[in-house]
């Protein structure tokens, strides 16, 4: 892989190229380092790159966290 940082054209040209986008919405960019990436219409916010290993750690611990916490509600819900 090329070792140089990728310009802001880089960015805009990965953004905007539909191959990028599984089912238009889930970006998926193996060349894009980045965690957080503007939405196609930068209005409606970022995502994630979901090619970027970090973002599947990220997204799997806050699911074992917040499975956690709503496992916890519920069952002291149910003792109570």
């Amino acid at each position: 892989m090329d070792s140089k940082k990728p310009t802001q054209k880089d960015y805009n040209d990965w953004k905007n190229n539909p191959n990028n986008w599984f089912l238009g919405f889930f970006y998926f960019n193996k060349q894009d380092k980045r965690i957080l990436v503007d939405k196609k219409k930068e209005e409606m916010g970022s995502t994630v790159n979901f090619a970027n290993p970090k973002t599947i750690v990220a997204l799997l611990v806050a699911a074992i966290f917040f499975g956690t916490v709503l496992f916890s509600i519920l069952h002291k819900k149910n003792l109570g």
